[in-house]
């Protein structure tokens, strides 16, 4: 009794700590009793271990002489349902986290404690146990190098047998919380990036390897709930179902960057096995899917989410083998379709040998798909029966069958009945167009594609030997240009922001793939050149006119980081958002504030009509005359003949003399006689309300300011004397990201309303049109501005 209450001085004595540890080995049972002073044991062995790692080596030598880390495998086993385990992996995590030492690092992993306490049966039922269980487990793997490694698995001959760290962990691989599955992903890269062969074949053998088919498993649950999501026929909020689009995204997102973390190990057995995985059961179900437009149920997700977990794939992933795949799965069916025309072609011209480089060409694309995972061939991806089930259709398909009886009807059938992704590009719906030309797009810009099927997709020295004998393959790309200029081209009511992603893949092709517009779409860039115009002199007339040419500034810049973005970071989120938007009644209503009439929908609007603007503009014409007048315009607003009216806001001294006398009334300051001065100074205008000064008769103080933009002042019709304002109270600095379309959360804020009571109605009348008068001052201005682009008759030429 006496001895356990002394305490030496030092705690980090010698001495105290093999007392410590005596009073570790009396425990004889662990229960609800004696829990905390247990707990304070493990507490001061662990800092007491930690402190003579770095400066006391005869306190580690104490620590192996007395072998404690068996006394904590001891304690976990004499322990009665006291909740010892939590803080006991609590303690241990922290004591290897914080090793130093190589020679204590090996000693702890050393004589099978580790896996003794890996292996002790655990109750997870209760509290946070998971939790730190698995961080003690992260722990050990932080620690892990190939001496580290061989202490912890079990060998016979030259096998793995047990792993008990890495099995272990596994059983944590899809727990719902997201701390313990991130955990466990660093802990297995962490033993993944070791380079051990053993281990290798030991984590790619079954049953472990099902680890990597259950991850594929679980990433395809989140597409399947994404696309419930995308799809909800229920009327929902838009704003909460975007939120809901993102969470999920974010877990698909998650997800991929750790695949993309596994296969950037070089080591072929495991990327093989997880390019294996994501092939046969995510990619392959999916494009066939695609392919057979829907014959085949093989994936249940929609066109749209379907092009979205492709295209996110492909952006993650720096795969040669899944870029590869896609990219053969698409353009297969197309060469098999245009066998008939290559016979045909050999006939009309005896010098070609197209007939035989067809075929091959099959043959480099099935050979490409089915050996690119250079993995092992007794577990060959399964690209046979995608390429299988793709010529079954082909072959039962009347379209296609009998379309070899002639090659005029051979290539009518090919353009009436199109399959695969060229049905897409021409859909009627513009998001599966934009997601499928994406998807062209990022395969072609692949460092990793091979140069055949660059060369089919429409790049490359194959392009002009196929574009000889009218191969459907080389209508890949002009069918991507056609699709985006009648997207631009489309009805005015189509959002605008859809226009702007189709303008974005327009510049895309004609900037870094040198295509060029034939005579015959090109009018209908020329329609979606001048319905640009129109939009844009449309908001001359509306409530953000004020603000319209520094938001073509900002957009013009914006608009030429965006064009300078890769396809490869082209986040393909903005398709489901917009199928969202479209599928709710207040989807497109979200997106402009709810309130078609409100001044955030208003500035939403002009926004999107600008930034389409700044995207089609011709560069000479924005950069020598607008920016160039704003710039001259911004240097004359600072010269000193500029009224003091047009700088004045709220408090400041101004004269009177152009005021006209009126009354308002505040709700927190009742009715004020004031005065009101309409000012407009070049594409600025602004209309203040003055106090008269109480000793300065002609002067006065600003109270309260607001744009002349909206204000669209009214007579009250029952009370001639009471003009009515409606004043914008939306801040645009609050929505200066305008990252896409739908993702921006509406904004609350309604507009204001002032009435002004004059003497007389004629002083109404008056006030009335010196405000239309000074704002007419303000309108002109910007459309002067702006007058070498909206006169312009130019037709782009591209």
């Amino acid at each position: 009794m006496w001895s356990s209450l002394w305490r030496p001085i030092n705690r980090f004595s010698l001495q105290y700590f093999r007392y410590t540890i005596n009073e570790l080995q009396e425990i004889k049972v662990v229960d609800e009793y004696n829990r905390e002073i247990v707990i304070d044991l493990l507490q001061s062995i662990v800092e007491i271990v930690t402190y003579g790692d770095r400066q006391d080596p005869l306190i580690f030598e104490c620590f192996m002489e007395y072998q404690v880390l068996a006394q904590f495998v001891r304690i976990l086993k004499i322990s009665q349902n006291s909740r010892i385990e939590a803080p006991l992996l609590q303690y241990l995590s922290i004591m290897i986290q914080n090793m130093s030492s190589e020679h204590a690092i090996y000693y702890c992993f050393s004589n099978d404690y580790i896996n003794n306490i890996i292996e002790h049966e655990y109750e997870f039922d209760e509290g946070d146990l998971a939790l730190y269980y698995v961080s003690f487990l992260r722990a050990v793997s932080s620690k892990m190098n190939r001496e580290i490694l061989c202490l912890l698995v079990k060998v016979h001959g030259n096998v793995v047998i047990s792993f008990p760290l890495y099995t272990a962990s596994l059983k944590f691989a899809c727990h719902g919380e997201k701390m313990i599955q991130t955990a466990i992903r660093a802990l297995t890269l962490n033993i993944y990036n070791v380079s051990d062969d053993m281990v290798y074949k030991f984590v790619t053998t079954p049953p472990s390897s099902k680890y990597f088919s259950d991850l594929v498993h679980s990433l395809k649950d989140h597409c399947i709930h994404l696309d419930e999501l995308v799809h909800a026929t229920e009327e929902a909020c838009t704003d909460e179902r975007i939120k809901q689009l993102l969470v999920e995204t974010d877990k698909i997102v998650d997800d991929l960057y750790y695949f993309k973390d596994v296969v950037s190990i070089s080591e072929t057995w495991l990327s093989g096995l997880v390019t294996q995985n994501l092939l046969n059961l995510l990619v392959f179900p999916i494009l066939l899917s695609l392919l057979l437009l829907r014959q085949s149920n093989g994936s249940s997700l929609s066109s749209i989410t379907s092009f979205y977990i492709l295209n996110r794939l492909l952006q993650v992933i720096d795969c040669k083998s899944l870029i590869n795949s896609v990219a053969g799965a698409i353009l297969y069916p197309y060469m098999k379709l245009s066998l008939g025309d290559a016979t045909e072609g050999e006939k009309a011209d005896s010098t070609t040998n197209v007939s035989n480089f067809l075929p091959n060409c099959l043959n480099d694309i099935k050979e490409l798909v089915s050996n690119g995972s250079e993995f092992a061939e007794t577990e060959k991806i399964d690209a046979d029966h995608l390429f299988g089930r793709i010529d079954e259709y082909l072959s039962s398909n009347s379209h296609f069958k009998n379309c070899h009886k002639e090659n005029d009807i051979h290539k009518e059938s090919l353009l009436s009945f199109r399959r695969g992704i060229l049905a897409f590009l021409s859909s009627d719906n513009h998001c599966v167009q934009l997601a499928s030309l994406l998807l062209l797009l990022i395969l072609a810009e692949s460092k990793d594609l091979d140069y055949k099927l660059a060369s089919l997709i429409g790049f490359g020295g194959l392009q002009h030997k196929m574009e000889m004998h009218g191969s459907v393959l080389t209508k890949l790309m002009p069918e991507a240009l056609n699709a985006v200029l009648n997207i631009l081209a489309s009805d005015p009511a189509t959002p605008v922001l859809v226009k702007w992603h189709a303008g974005w893949f327009l510049q895309k092709l004609v900037n870094f793939h040198g295509m060029r517009l034939c005579d015959e779409n090109l009018h209908l860039f020329n329609d979606s050149y001048e319905q640009s115009l129109q939009r844009l002199q449309n908001e001359l007339d509306g409530c953000w006119f004020d603000h319209i040419l520094i938001t073509l500034k900002n957009e013009w810049t914006s608009c030429g980081t965006a064009l300078e973005e890769p396809s490869q970071s082209k986040d393909p989120l903005f398709v489901l958002e917009v199928a969202v938007c479209q599928q709710t009644t207040n989807g497109i209503a979200a997106h402009y504030g709810g309130d078609k009439t409100s001044s955030y929908a208003a500035w939403r609007r002009m926004v999107d009509v600008v930034k389409l603007k700044a995207l089609i503009f011709e560069e000479e014409l924005l950069e020598k005359h607008l920016l160039v007048s704003m710039s001259s315009s911004t240097a004359n607003s600072g010269r000193t003949h500029v009224s003091e009216a047009s700088c004045a806001s709220f408090g400041s001294d101004i004269s009177l003399g152009a005021g006209i006398p009126c009354q308002i009334a505040f709700s927190n300051a009742g009715l004020r006689d004031i005065f009101m001065i309409p000012v407009a100074r070049q594409t600025s205008g602004k209309l203040l309300l003055a106090e008269k000064h109480p000793i300065r008769g002609q002067r006065g103080v600003v109270i309260a300011a607001a744009p002349l933009a909206r204000l669209s002042p009214k007579i009250d019709e029952g009370h001639p004397t009471w003009l009515h304002l409606r004043i914008r109270e939306f801040d645009t600095m609050f929505d200066a990201s305008n990252k896409g379309f739908c993702s921006k959360m509406s904004n609350d804020t309604s507009d204001g309303r002032w009435t002004l009571g004059f003497s007389t109605a004629k002083a109404c009348e008056a006030a009335q049109l010196l405000i239309l008068r000074e704002t007419s001052k303000q309108r002109s201005a910007t459309a002067r501005m702006l007058a070498p682009l909206l006169n312009s008759s130019h037709t782009k030429d591209l």
